[in-house]
Parts: structure tokens; C-alpha cells; sequence
């Protein structure tokens, strides 16, 4: 019998995990222009985009995470791409903004990330 040698592929991130990830910055913000936002809002844009690739794998299918998943894809609209920390601050208020309705909508929705 011959053995596998390929690595498994590990499978999509789990909802819980990538949740837990952006609650990870909850309580936190930054100063536009101050040494840490450019960390702190490529944190939060990354653990969106981990959440989004998430849901849009998660076995419900992405039809059950509609309002999540619109927020994710206004934010997307709305930075056009342009991840750079400049953009970044200059939308540093609707990142937050997604964060905390993702947020508030999960806790309102746990058997979706347990």
C-alpha cells in the first residue's frame, strides 16, 4: 500500500476563528497620522477580509450571512482597492464602522460562530 506524501490542504478558516480574530480589535483605535493606525486599520481591513473569505466558505453558504457580507463588500467599494495607508486613514471611520455592526450583528447571531 502506497502512502500519500502530498501535504493536506487545509480547509477554509472557520467563521468562529476569523470572528475571533476581529473581536480581537475591539476597544482599540488609533489616531489618524499617529505611528500605530497604519498597524491597527491594515489589521482590521485583514481580519475583514479573513471574516468575508470565511463566511463566503462557511457550509450555510453566504446567503446566511447577508448583512455581513454586504457591509464587507460596501467597504471593498469604498477603498477601490486601494489598500495604502492613506486611504486607510481616510476611511478610518467606516472600517470601525463595519467592525463594530459585524460585531454587534454576530453577537446577535452566536450559533453562526460556535
Amino acid at each position: 500500500m502506497r502512502e500519500s506524501t502530498a501535504a493536506a490542504t487545509p480547509g477554509p478558516e472557520l467563521v468562529r476563528d476569523a470572528f475571533a480574530g476581529l473581536q480581537a480589535t475591539l476597544g482599540e483605535t488609533c489616531t489618524v497620522g499617529a505611528g500605530d493606525c497604519a498597524y491597527f486599520l491594515g489589521r482590521v481591513h485583514d481580519e475583514l477580509i479573513r471574516l468575508d473569505t470565511a463566511m463566503k466558505a462557511d457550509p450555510k453558504g453566504p446567503g446566511h450571512f447577508p448583512e455581513p457580507l454586504a457591509w464587507i463588500a460596501d467597504l471593498r467599494t469604498t477603498l477601490d482597492g486601494d489598500t495604502s495607508t492613506k486611504n486607510l486613514e481616510a476611511h478610518r471611520t467606516e472600517l470601525i464602522r463595519v467592525r463594530d455592526r459585524i460585531n454587534v450583528w454576530m453577537q446577535d447571531h452566536p450559533d453562526d460562530y460556535s
